[in-house]
């Protein structure tokens, strides 16, 4: 266990912690608000991805349904924005939220969480630069990494894409879960075998239409009806179909996913690459805007880190600018982190979105790391 996570830490200073970083989200001119301990399952867990779907306390209510412990203060923020809120708006909560934790270590399944929400359609890059600047300050002086990305970069790269439409969804479908993107990803251009479970049933169909296999198979077993089936081969049929993903494309999408280096430099090789993939303009033009408004906050863009990928593992309502802090243990989750979810306010808005960015602080990593230095 690292140093910081060896230090006995009392509730006593955690609650300090806590409180000193409220208040300091307060005096930057956010309203505290709250959230519900309890809340409605159903449609929270579509919108927080698989990894909090997997850790979420969920019991059932006789009356109001499947229902979970609050794994996360952001969504129901948004919600009650939505709902009801001013234009522009900041807003800062703490209290404790809920995730079970797989194994035994270094991780709470219960814990407090701090955090700043800023709604601001009028200029989100200064937004953005705004709550890093913020953080970072807040945090300073505890020897953390700050690292940057942007999802909404490889969001713009995949929808640019030359290939089918079907295909283009299933890559934005699984940025959250890098390891079947890149399963996709040498798939779809061509760098790997199709499985071969998956050439065995389109040797099938193409003998024969699926709704013929379909009734050849004898009854019918299962939740999907018949259609769904049918629809789903044909939708294999017309991926095998297909054309590869041309390797240029191909090319600088493995290379955007590797991308590492300062800021600055690595906005100077986006600009390098952009002719080729011409749907990142926009998106690189909002992260050269980003890097001004974080420099004009005295933040060193020259230095600060920045990761194509970083979010890829996190909420997936990230679609834009995330960031992180780290402590050097190896054992030690993320200090801080927090992103752009412009899509997360069209979701939960009925028909009305805002730009929105904001970030949590774990305040019992922060009085822990206190302790040790």
């Amino acid at each position: 266990m690292s140093k910081a996570g060896s230090q006995a830490v009392t509730k006593a200073a955690i609650r300090a912690e806590a409180e000193r970083l409220f208040a300091a989200f307060q005096a930057a001119g956010a309203v505290a608000v709250e959230a519900d301990l309890l809340l409605p399952a159903e449609t929270l867990l579509d919108l927080y991805g698989e990894d909090i779907r997997a850790r979420a306390y969920v019991t059932t209510d006789p009356l109001r349904g499947e229902m979970m412990l609050r794994p996360d203060f952001t969504v129901p923020v948004v919600q009650a924005h939505m709902a009801d809120g001013a234009d522009p708006a900041r807003y800062c909560y703490m209290g404790e939220v809920f995730r079970k934790q797989e194994h035994l270590g270094n991780r709470a399944s219960e814990y407090l969480q701090v955090g700043f929400e800023v709604f601001d359609r009028d200029a989100p890059e200064a937004a953005d630069a705004e709550v890093f600047a913020l953080f970072a300050g807040l945090v300073s002086g505890l020897g953390l990494r700050a690292v940057t990305g942007d999802i909404g970069i490889l969001m713009a790269a995949v929808r640019g894409l030359d290939t089918t439409e079907r295909r283009r969804a299933a890559l934005l479908r699984h940025i959250w879960r890098p390891k079947r993107f890149r399963a996709l990803l040498d798939r779809f251009a061509g760098r790997a075998a199709v499985p071969a479970g998956r050439v065995a049933l389109l040797e099938r169909l193409a003998g024969g239409a699926p709704n013929e296999l379909i009734a050849a198979a004898g009854a019918f077993i299962g939740l999907r009806a018949p259609e769904d089936i049918a629809e789903r081969a044909q939708a294999l049929i017309e991926d095998a179909e297909a054309a590869p993903i041309k390797a240029p494309e191909a090319a600088l999408l493995y290379d955007l996913l590797g991308l590492q280096a300062p800021a600055e430099a690595a906005l100077g090789h986006l600009r390098g690459i952009t002719p080729l993939l011409p749907a990142i303009a926009p998106a690189v033009d909002r992260f050269a805007a980003r890097l001004e408004a974080l420099r004009a906050r005295g933040v060193a863009v020259d230095t600060l880190a920045f990761e194509a990928s970083l979010g890829r593992t996190s909420m997936e309502y990230y679609d834009g600018f995330v960031f992180s802090f780290h402590a050097d243990a190896a054992d030690m989750p993320a200090v801080a982190t927090g992103g752009r979810y412009d899509a997360l306010t069209a979701v939960l808005g009925a028909g009305r979105s805002i730009p929105a960015v904001g970030g949590i602080i774990r305040p019992h990593l922060v009085a822990a790391l206190r302790g040790a230095v």
